[in-house]
């Protein structure tokens, strides 16, 4: 038995006050949304209720700001791709953003199973002024449990078609690409944090926004495996590898807050639901 799941958002902002309307079909739901820090800010818990991504299940999720509105999405738990008898399982994610608009896709880590066919993909679009904060943490394998990525594979796709795209395929059994210094290095959590702009961010924008970051990198205990850069003068895009998804999400949050003040002159204001 499979899954097909489908959730589209669609935030609108109304009388100085960020509103949403969902539809969905299948196992997948708007837990909560709130306000936390202010009327044009919402806040969005997505749930998954079969916990996790099995062979043949596939996930649609649509994100549409609209003009003028500001967004947070985020999930109370790691979504899961377990071990897949054939089939991939597949989570589709589009994010699309209205002039001014802003952002913020924060979903907590993405697990890996051995044995899993994953394929994780999202697409970005973007409207004039508009602007988005999000961030992708993917462990592979269970280490704790000692269950090693040593087989299946992950297929990865992050695409802002016409100025930035990634297509990566992991496989278990590539002992070169997860074990030598010129790929994972043994870190079994890669992690990719990223600030788009629709309009081009000045010289001295992108300067002082990488300063900061660096800031932030240079005093975490991730230094050493850490790095930001600017691909273009839209896209600011961080990259790290840890031993588990912990030091790297504690590290993109911080992240988050440098660039919220920066970008948006707005405080951290951590989603409620990431302190249960």
């Amino acid at each position: 038995m499979t899954w097909h799941a489908t959730l589209d958002l669609r935030y609108q902002l109304a009388q100085g006050r960020t509103v949403v309307r969902h539809r969905h079909a299948g196992p997948l739901r708007v837990l909560k949304s709130m306000h936390p820090e202010d009327a044009r800010i919402c806040h969005s818990v997505l749930v998954h209720p079969p916990g996790g991504i099995a062979s043949g299940d596939v996930l649609d999720i649509s994100v549409e700001v609209e003009s003028g509105a500001h967004a947070l999405v985020t999930t109370p738990g790691a979504t899961r791709f377990y071990r897949s008898a054939g089939a991939p399982g597949v989570q589709n994610v589009q994010l699309r953003l209205g002039e001014q608009a802003r952002l913020e896709w924060l979903p907590l880590e993405t697990l890996i199973y051995p044995g899993a066919h994953a394929e994780n993909r999202l697409t970005l679009e973007l409207a004039g002024g508009a602007s988005l904060i999000g961030w992708d943490v993917v462990a592979l394998g269970l280490p704790l449990a000692g269950q090693p990525f040593d087989r299946g594979h992950l297929l990865q796709r992050i695409e802002w078609p016409g100025l930035w795209l990634e297509h990566a395929r992991i496989d278990g059994q590539d002992d070169r690409l997860l074990n030598s210094p010129l790929g994972l290095a043994g870190q079994r959590c890669l992690a990719t944090l990223f600030y788009a702009s629709a309009a081009p961010l000045t010289r001295a924008q992108r300067e002082a926004a990488l300063e900061r970051t660096r800031a932030v990198i240079d005093a975490h205990a991730l230094a050493a495996h850490a790095g930001v850069t600017a691909l273009n003068d839209r896209l600011l895009v961080v990259r790290a590898l840890a031993p588990v998804t912990e030091p790297a999400s504690d590290l993109w949050r911080q992240i988050r807050a440098a660039w919220r003040a920066t970008f948006w002159q707005l405080p951290a204001s951590a989603p409620r639901i990431w302190a249960m």
